[in-house]
């Protein structure tokens, strides 16, 4: 669908289409890839979709554009919230130094990367390294009274635990992927600790199904009527308020956040004790706090409820803190909501890729990788070439294009990064 670039006196690009509908694009100085807009238009083209804001981060997504935020009222896109559902991230603020960190480094790394299982190997088997293979404690108990009970009743009508997987042992782990555990110093020289994660497996076979349900919907809607589909892309299937599946759908995505959220404060935890055991000091956390953005909820905008759903974007209402960081080799920043109703009150995730993961691939060289990633300790290994810094747009132009929907509380550059790799004998086949 054709559509034109229409320059404003605000801090956005109106994105108007042939069928009269618009998105908001916060793109200035972040150029767009002509997929995103296409994307765009058609998720426009469904007529329960009110309202659609793109991010600086913005790039083509499976059906639905990541770094997009989309006002729904009488039906939900699973694609507008993906697989990786609850994904987000955590940050803490120590009161310790950077230089007592001094010399700590690679004992830092080593104990994050020994306390908390990361990376997939024997495609995701019982010898998979991404998940615990004797399950701690405090994830035991997290599980049984947080998380276990209302997943049982999730799985008397949805299929999300094939193959009876034991969906606990991912509590508290990283996986592969952009995910990531860093250790960070602010301007101030303030030591800081970040994760990025979401709900695992279990999200993934979330969304996995309800996305698969959703098409068969539409199949069967289509079949009926002796007629094809009117979907502009099959992967904008969509559930109606109204059916069964939609509901269950909010039940089962609401637990995967719930899951994710918990995801994330265990590895903090693990990251918080690696820390003190590396340094050998002790130390207070002066601020944790937790943001989805891979997530729905229901928002009212300008006197009218809605569901909202932001895939690779976060919530930024007035005075929320949000976590934006940037790729493994750049700053990452703490923002502060303005409460923008342009943007339905939200803002980006982070850097955006501005490669996919087999151009990375194939233009960045390892010696690119070791180059930009001077002064962290991290993998220095092609494993990691698709999450190479060259591979992301810069994240100082992404939090310029938004100056209008948050501020900058602190700026974070890292000095460890842990990543997972997936070692499967087979995972450059699979899609990222």
């Amino acid at each position: 669908m054709k559509y034109t670039l229409i320059e404003t006196q605000n801090n956005y690009t109106v994105v108007s289409y042939e069928n009269g509908k618009m998105a908001k694009a916060w793109n200035k100085g972040v150029p767009f890839e002509d997929g995103v807009y296409a994307q765009a238009g058609n998720m426009l083209q469904l007529p329960f979709v009110k309202q659609l804001c793109l991010m600086p981060d913005s790039h083509v997504g499976m059906g639905s554009t990541v770094g997009s935020v989309i006002a729904m009222k009488g039906a939900v896109v699973p694609s507008a919230v993906g697989v990786d559902i609850g994904c987000g991230m955590r940050a803490a603020k120590t009161n310790l130094r950077a230089e007592d960190t001094k010399g700590f480094e690679k004992a830092i790394f080593g104990l994050i990367s020994k306390n908390v299982p990361h990376g997939r190997s024997d495609n995701g088997g019982d010898r998979d390294i991404g998940r615990w293979r004797s399950v701690p404690k405090k994830v035991l108990d997290t599980w049984r009274t947080e998380l276990v009970d209302e997943y049982k009743e999730i799985c008397e009508t949805v299929n999300i635990n094939r193959g009876n997987k034991v969906t606990y042992e991912h509590l508290g782990t990283l996986g592969t992927g952009n995910h990531f555990m860093e250790v960070c110093s602010d301007t101030d020289g303030v030591v800081w600790l970040m994760v990025h994660s979401g709900s695992r497996g279990v999200g993934a076979r979330t969304g996995g199904h309800f996305a698969r349900r959703a098409k068969e919907m539409i199949k069967e809607v289509s079949e009926m009527w002796h007629m094809k589909s009117m979907l502009p892309d099959p992967d904008l299937a969509y559930l109606p308020q109204g059916v069964d599946e939609y509901d269950q759908y909010l039940k089962a995505v609401k637990w995967c956040q719930l899951f994710a959220f918990h995801n994330r404060r265990i590895m903090m935890d693990n990251m918080i004790d690696s820390l003190a055991t590396a340094v050998d000091e002790a130390f207070d956390i002066e601020l944790n706090f937790d943001c989805h953005h891979n997530y729905i909820d229901w928002e009212n905008h300008r006197g009218v409820n809605m569901l909202v759903t932001r895939k690779g974007a976060i919530r930024a209402k007035d005075g929320d803190l949000g976590i934006i960081p940037g790729s493994m080799g750049q700053k990452s920043y703490i923002v502060e909501g303005k409460g923008n109703e342009e943007s339905l009150t939200s803002c980006s995730h982070g850097a955006g890729r501005k490669m996919s993961r087999g151009q990375a691939k194939r233009e960045i060289s390892l010696e690119d990788h070791i180059k930009d990633t001077n002064g962290v300790v991290c993998d220095k290994t092609a494993g990691v070439i698709d999450e190479s810094p060259q591979a992301y747009k810069s994240i100082d132009n992404v939090i310029a294009a938004e100056s209008d929907l948050v501020d900058v509380k602190y700026t974070l550059k890292q000095f460890v990064c842990v990543k997972g790799t997936d070692t499967s004998a087979n995972w450059k086949n699979k899609k990222k």
